[in-house]
C-alpha cells in the first residue's frame, strides 16, 4: 500500500476538526437553551435572517459578486435542494431537538450515513455487502433499544422528537446525494449560497408570524452571543471549515471523527442541563454507532480471503 504523504496543514486540520466536534456537541445543549428563551420558531426566524446574509457575503467574497449568474435550470435545482436540505431538514431538526433531548438528538442524527447508503443502493450507485446490511440492521436494533425507555415509559413527546429527527437525517442524506452533481459543476460556495437563499425562504416566511412574538427584548448580551454563535459559528462557519478539513485530510480520515460528537453532546448535556442516562440508553447509543460505522465502512475494509469466500458461498 503506497504511503500517503502528509499535507502541510494535516495537524492543523485535525485540531480544527476536534474543536468543531466540541462546538457541535455543545450546540445541542445551547439550542435547547435558546428554544426555551425564544421558542423554536423564533430561533428559525433568526437563523433564516442571518444565514442568507452570511451566504451573500460569502459569495461576494469568493466570487466577486453578490449573486453570480447561473443557468435557470441549476437555480431551480438548487432551490429544490435547499427546500429539502434547509427548510424541511433544519425545520424538523429544530423541533426534533426541542421535543427530544440533546444527547438523543446527537445520537439519532448520527444515523445519517445509513440513510445515505440506502439511497445510493436504491439509485443503483452502490451495492450493499453482507457486512453493510448487517450494520444497517444493527443500527435499527440500536434505535429501537435507544428509544425503548421513552416509548415504554410513555414519554411520547421525546419519542416523537426522535422519530422526527430520524426523518430529518434521511432528508439530509438525500440532500447530500442529490447536491453532488451541482457541487461538481459550480462548487460548494455557490451551491451552499443559493440553496440557503432560495431553499430557506419558505421556512423564513412560515416563521415570521410566530417568531415575531418571541420575547426578543428580554434577551441579554450573552443570550444574543449564544444565538449568533449557534447560527454563524457552529452552523455556517462550522460546515465551511468541515469542507476544508475533508479536502485536506480526505473524507475517509475525517468522517470517523463524527462519532465523537454524540458522546461530546452527552457530556455537555450532563454537565450543563442535568441530563441523566440509563444503562439501556447508553447501550442503545453504542449499538447505533457501531451499526452505523459497520454500514459505512465495512465495504472499504478488505476481508480475509477465507472469510470472503465463505460469505460468497
Amino acid at each position: 500500500m503506497p504511503h500517503r504523504s502528509a499535507h502541510p496543514h494535516d495537524r492543523l486540520t485535525l485540531l480544527v476538526a476536534l474543536a468543531l466536534i466540541v462546538i457541535w456537541g455543545g450546540n445541542f445543549t445551547l439550542q435547547k437553551y435558546l428554544f426555551h428563551l425564544i421558542s423554536p420558531s423564533g430561533f428559525l426566524l433568526a437563523r433564516y435572517i442571518l444565514m442568507p446574509l452570511a451566504a451573500l457575503v460569502l459569495m461576494r467574497w469568493r466570487c466577486g459578486r453578490w449573486l453570480p449568474p447561473l443557468p435557470r435550470k441549476d437555480l431551480l435545482h438548487m432551490a429544490s435542494l435547499g427546500f429539502v436540505g434547509h427548510s424541511l431538514h433544519v425545520g424538523l431538526v429544530t423541533f426534533g431537538i426541542h421535543w427530544s433531548t440533546a444527547f438523543s438528538s446527537a445520537v439519532i442524527l448520527a444515523c445519517g450515513p445509513v440513510f445515505t447508503l440506502l439511497i445510493l443502493r436504491f439509485k443503483g450507485v452502490e451495492r450493499l455487502k453482507v457486512a453493510q446490511i448487517g450494520g444497517v440492521a444493527l443500527a435499527l436494533v440500536g434505535v429501537l433499544l435507544f428509544m425503548s425507555d421513552k416509548l415504554l415509559g410513555g414519554h411520547w413527546r421525546a419519542g416523537g422528537g426522535d422519530l422526527v429527527l430520524l426523518v430529518a437525517a434521511s432528508l439530509f442524506s438525500y440532500y447530500t446525494v442529490a447536491a453532488k452533481p451541482v457541487m461538481e459543476r459550480h462548487g460548494p460556495v455557490l451551491t451552499m449560497g443559493y440553496a440557503t437563499l432560495l431553499g430557506g425562504l419558505p421556512l423564513l416566511l412560515a416563521s415570521i408570524p410566530f417568531g415575531l412574538d418571541a420575547p426578543w427584548a428580554l434577551l441579554g448580551a450573552w443570550d444574543w452571543f449564544g444565538l449568533l454563535w449557534s447560527v454563524l459559528v457552529s452552523a455556517f462557519l462550522g460546515w465551511l471549515a468541515w469542507g476544508w478539513i475533508n479536502q485536506v485530510r480526505g473524507v475517509a480520515r475525517t468522517a470517523p471523527l463524527m462519532y465523537l460528537m454524540p458522546p461530546m453532546a452527552g457530556l455537555f448535556a450532563w454537565a450543563l442541563s442535568g441530563e441523566h442516562y440509563s444503562a439501556v440508553k447508553i447501550a442503545g447509543a453504542g449499538v447505533i454507532l457501531l451499526g452505523v460505522a459497520l454500514a459505512q465502512y465495512a465495504g472499504q475494509i478488505p476481508l480475509p480471503v477465507a472469510l470472503a469466500r465463505r460469505l460468497k458461498s
